[in-house]
């Protein structure tokens, strides 16, 4: 009997137990509203958990884990399957005021539910700073686009076809483009959700994502909008950061010498933004006075000393494009290249000398001639299109980008034209050799190998060279092309880039 007995208690435990179990399986596998499951991704110390009050359909979802950066991978995660083109919005908030600064609430679209999945999200960070971050193929390192916007409310991320565009609040709380969009091909079906990630293995953040909306986006139609967004890049980092987003074509930004100030041309006139002491701010943009010349084009750029602005402007008559000289300040410009077209690139270290492409005969070539004025001086003449030219910080080469060989390739030569060799030889179309001021680094803009010219709306890549080692990596990729470097834009401490990278969005 007690034999039966005993045999009868550990039969009601262990069905208790599995009871118990079942539950918590059903409950952990239960819908949480428009989301299907949760759960940790990666290797966590403290298990997560979300939940969703009705009521108030706000989310409450909390995660431990290292990091969801790089090449980490240990958050929680409450998702959906889905596939197409999708979006999802939220405002967003942390419970706890004094966290981890680093801690971060984000939206997510993973490839796979396995660590090292290709990925992209808009992440609110515990300190304000939010960005587009990405790993474009499994197994890769984690790169990003900073808002210029500080711990926006409410948030969205778009995918649409194989771009990601985020969204971000103003003061008002309307939500629009951030400037932010990255290249981010998903295959079939793909994971969207909410995430949270302690930036710290031995705690534990919560956060709250109110006011939620998961849709599916209806094929492109109809107009589009193009958003024009002028970022930084620092080379050590790779780190992106949005400095200027508007529904507007701008192009070709320059860095002035002392740092403060990013020249950029727009409409046909030339414009400035004013860099706060915050390195990460700007200020609103100023038009530049350049006189009669009022269809400036993107060859500009400032003199060693940053006191004079070359420009090239098709203003006259015949519509083609010469080279004039005007305060960086503004006032009335000084035609230095009767002849056109006429398109600047370079000065000299010196400020005596100015390289440009100019066509001549049908023929465009690498010329230079006085910034006081003066003959020009014919420097290429090999058959095929060479353009780009721009001095090294030595004054000993000018490098320019020449399609001698078939492709468009980098090459250098003597500032008399002597000497030339090609720098780069690889099967893309690479354009728009800049060095930076320490000469250590060359930055140049590369194409798909089967794009003829350097035209706009392109799937393009800003690449470095290391001038020691010849090695080559990518900067950063994005949709752009002609516009978005083509003139000198390094930082004078050598350590960032300015470019412009383009959006084409649903008109509203």
């Amino acid at each position: 009997m007690t034999t039966a007995y005993s045999r009868h208690l550990r039969g009601c435990l262990v069905l208790a137990i599995v009871t118990a179990f079942t539950a918590l399986y059903a409950a952990a596998q239960a819908p949480l509203g428009t989301f299907e499951k949760d759960g940790d991704i990666g290797r966590v110390l403290h298990p997560g958990k979300a939940s969703l009050d009705a009521a108030t359909g706000v989310y409450t979802v909390s995660g431990s884990g290292e990091n969801m950066w790089a090449d980490k991978d240990a958050f929680h995660f409450v998702w959906k399957k889905m596939e197409g083109d999708v979006a999802l919005e939220a405002d967003i908030a942390f419970i706890d005021t004094t966290g981890n600064e680093h801690r971060k609430a984000a939206l997510l679209i993973r490839q796979t539910l396995e660590p090292g999945s290709r990925y992209v999200d808009v992440a609110r960070h515990g300190d304000g700073l939010t960005s587009l971050q990405y790993r474009d193929s499994a197994g890769a390192i984690s790169h990003e686009v900073q808002s210029n916007i500080s711990a926006p409310q409410r948030v969205r991320i778009e995918k649409r076809g194989q771009y990601a565009y985020v969204y971000v609040s103003d003061a008002s709380g309307r939500l629009a483009p951030s400037g932010a969009a990255m290249r981010v091909p998903f295959d079939g079906a793909f994971y969207v959700g909410l995430g949270v990630c302690a930036h710290d293995k031995d705690v534990t953040e919560t956060a709250t994502f109110s006011h939620v909306k998961l849709e599916q986006l209806p094929a492109a139609a109809g107009q589009t909008v193009l958003y024009s967004t002028l970022e930084t890049v620092k080379i050590a980092s790779t780190d992106r950061r949005v400095a200027l987003v508007a529904a507007e074509h701008f192009e070709a930004p320059n860095w002035s010498p002392d740092g403060s100030t990013i020249f950029y041309n727009q409409g046909g006139t030339i414009r400035r933004i004013t860099r706060a002491s915050n390195p990460t701010a700007s200020g609103p943009s100023t038009i530049v006075a350049t006189g009669a010349q009022v269809h400036c084009n993107n060859d500009h750029g400032l003199s060693p000393d940053g006191k004079l602005l070359a420009i090239s402007d098709q203003s006259s008559p015949d519509g083609k494009s010469r080279i004039y000289i005007v305060p960086a300040e503004g006032g009335t410009p000084r035609l230095v290249t009767p002849d056109g077209p006429s398109y600047w690139h370079g000065w000299s270290p010196d400020g005596k000398t100015l390289a440009f492409t100019g066509q001549r005969a049908g023929e465009f070539d690498i010329y230079v001639i006085p910034a006081a004025g003066g003959v020009e001086t014919r420097l290429t003449t090999a058959k095929g299109l060479d353009d780009g030219p721009e001095f090294s910080p030595d004054g000993q080469f000018i490098y320019f980008n020449s399609q001698r060989t078939g492709l468009m390739q980098i090459w250098r030569m003597r500032t008399d034209g002597a000497a030339q060799e090609q720098v780069i030889a690889d099967q893309s179309n690479d354009w728009f050799p800049h060095i930076s001021p320490d000469g250590k680094w060359m930055v140049f803009l590369a194409y798909q190998s089967d794009v003829s010219g350097h035209p706009a709306n392109q799937d393009v890549e800003l690449r470095l060279m290391s001038l020691s080692d010849k090695k080559v990596t990518v900067l950063a990729k994005l949709f752009g092309g002609q516009e978005t470097i083509n003139v000198p834009s390094w930082s004078p401490d050598s350590k960032e880039v300015a470019f412009v990278s383009y959006e084409r969005l649903p008109a509203p």
